[in-house]
């Protein structure tokens, strides 16, 4: 049984020597692997006391590669919920990463339409479809149509 628990912690290690996991991934990877659950649970609580795992750290870190890969709040809210963590402060990570969400959306929407950006002789059927992008993104319809207020008065705030 000891030998067991060496080897669920060394691959514990392993895996949290490349990347940051969540507690439920590390989990999931071990049972995956052919561990117990019982083993595996009391092997990741030791991680987190030895400060190994932290999921905290973990969301704020995927978090932070999610708004800089141009994905709103909707977006990351479902994927940190996924991966079994659901209390991060969102809005104080994008003010250290992008300044603000609306900062961010108007990033992502530079990036995608460089052209049409500032354009505002764009057609319903174009702003829709750029409204389901910006949505699949995961920025929710009152952020959009505030951008899209923003950019057809010209207006330096939003």
């Amino acid at each position: 049984m000891v030998t067991c628990t060496k080897e669920i912690n060394d691959f514990c290690l392993r895996l949290l020597a490349r990347r940051e996991h969540s507690r439920k991934e590390l989990l999931t990877k071990c049972l995956a692997k052919g561990y117990s659950k019982e083993d595996s649970l009391a092997v990741i609580d030791g991680l987190a006391g030895q400060g190994w795992q932290d999921d905290l750290r973990y969301a704020q870190s995927y978090a932070r590669h999610l708004i800089q890969r141009g994905y709103g709040p909707v977006f990351i809210r479902y994927q940190l919920h996924q991966k079994g963590v659901d209390t991060v402060d969102l809005d104080g990570i994008v003010e250290t990463v992008a300044g603000s969400w609306m900062d961010a959306l108007e990033q992502v929407y530079t990036k995608k339409y460089k052209h049409g950006a500032s354009d505002n002789r764009i057609d319903r059927q174009e702003s829709a479809k750029r409204s389901r992008f910006l949505m699949q993104r995961g920025f929710p319809a009152a952020m959009i149509s505030a951008l899209f207020g923003h950019l057809n008065s010209n207006n330096p705030k939003f």
